[in-house]
């Protein structure tokens, strides 16, 4: 496979020497530019993957490069550099298409950080190419079930219609939205997956909205997705607040970074997907009526594993395959009795636990063939960890764990103290006020354990 390839362009050698040295420490292949003439000469003789320019030269400035290269068709990264920028020019070279701005003297180790997350982004915008990923986003199975699905999502793929999809969790869900994407009119474009109860709520304005601050320019998910899909898993665990903004930028189709003055033009497609009963959520005043309606133009229930057993078979297969070929794990085959007994299995954790047993069973087994018993201690080795090991909101989403943990936190030490909030603030060390938003938000009724 080649080696990626970055062009720096800075008029100070010194500093593109530097550069180029700890980039090609980190195994990328390095071409640099010291004038806005060269720059365009390497530009088109080498074509680099990721372009770290400055942006001022004597020759031509970078903000007009970067112009220059984009509206010339390049779909390649810019990461803008500069000593003495202000907040209007970073903010000119992100709208004109540059992933993001770094201040000069250059802190190497954000430098770094900056430029593989610009190759991450890169490489999920663009279509995948290899066959195991086009098969990883091809919803296995030739039930009538999965069959139907997939002509569902082939059909809503044509319009930029928002879906939700509804099932248990490791049903499928985002593979689902992934071939959705992979059959849409966007599919040169970003799939961007986040899920949305790994986000702590103080930090989701910035994950989702981006960031200003002191000229320094961070793109949320939302900018990280334009012209592509903003897959929302769990989307009933969004925080209060993140559900208002994010109500406002799908109606408007801009929004304002977090610290920013000017709006944020974006064209994405949003998907999502829930476990649970939004209508509910919404009539507990848990999600909002607006955004529900949002996001659910179509709605599509994904089946258990338990509903379509007829495909275990090909999934049993296709993660053999897979892990074969991607993991280079010795091939074993399940005989038909082992199929048999896993076609009856109820599979609590769908799919996914599918997945994991058939992983488990190519490291941890020997012998061309997968016996039925060991199978069976597999499953029940789970099984007994779960159930015994595993504390019941373990098997939560992050965001619900955490507040099911908090709120006994909170009982229990508000116990202790008999109800006195401010004894509480000072034994556990949380500020007063945040602590009565804090038992106000997790209906904790402090006056009645006084």
């Amino acid at each position: 496979m080649s080696r990626t390839k970055i062009l720096i362009v800075d008029d100070e050698p010194d500093i593109c020497d530097l550069v180029r040295e700890i980039l090609e420490d980190e195994g990328f292949l390095v071409v640099t530019a010291n004038s806005g003439a060269e720059a365009r000469r390497c530009f088109k003789e080498s074509r680099p993957d990721l372009v770290l320019l400055d942006i001022w030269m004597p020759d031509t400035d970078g903000v007009s490069l970067l112009k220059e290269w984009v509206s010339g068709g390049a779909t390649c990264p810019v990461i803008m550099m500069s000593g003495h920028g202000t907040v209007e020019t970073a903010v000119e070279a992100t709208r004109l298409g540059a992933f993001d701005y770094l201040e000069k003297p250059l802190s190497m180790a954000k430098l770094l950080a900056t430029v593989e997350r610009a190759l991450e982004a890169e490489r999920l915008r663009k279509p995948l190419a290899r066959v195991g990923e086009k098969l990883e986003i091809e919803p296995v199975g030739k039930s009538p079930a999965m069959a139907r699905l997939r002509d569902q999502v082939k059909r809503l793929a044509q319009y930029d219609t928002r879906v939700l999809f509804v099932g248990e969790p490791g049903s499928g869900k985002e593979t689902l939205a992934r071939y959705l994407h992979r059959h849409s009119l966007r599919r040169e474009g970003p799939f961007i997956a986040v899920g949305v109860g790994t986000i702590a709520p103080e930090y989701s304005a910035v994950e989702f909205f981006g960031k200003e601050e002191g000229g320094k320019i961070h793109r949320g998910l939302l900018e990280q997705a334009h012209g592509g899909t903003l897959f929302l898993d769990e989307v009933g665990d969004m925080d209060e607040e993140t559900q208002l903004r994010l109500v406002s930028a799908l109606e408007s189709k801009a929004f304002l970074r977090v610290g920013g003055s000017e709006q944020v033009k974006v064209d994405v497609r949003v998907l999502s997907s829930t476990r649970r009963n939004l209508e509910d959520e919404v009539k507990a005043g848990r999600f909002r009526k607006d955004l529900f309606y949002l996001i659910n133009e179509v709605t599509l229930g994904v089946p258990p594993l338990r509903q379509h057993p007829e495909d275990v078979p090909e999934l049993l297969n296709f993660y053999v395959d897979r892990f074969v070929t991607q993991e280079k794990l010795a091939f074993r085959r399940f005989p038909v009795a082992v199929q048999n007994f896993l076609r009856n299995y109820a599979w609590p954790g769908n799919i996914r636990e599918l997945k994991n047993l058939v992983h488990r069973l190519l490291i941890l087994g020997s012998g061309e063939e997968v016996e039925l018993e060991e199978v069976k201690t597999a499953l029940g080795e789970i099984i007994t960890k779960e159930t015994i090991e595993a504390p019941e909101f373990y098997d939560l989403p992050l965001k619900e764990a955490r507040e099911r943990f908090e709120k006994a936190y909170l009982e229990y030490h508000l116990d202790k103290h008999g109800g006195n909030v401010a004894r509480l603030s000072q034994a556990i060390g949380m500020e007063r006020t945040h602590l009565y938003r804090k038992l106000h938000s997790l209906g904790i009724k402090f006056k009645d354990k006084r």
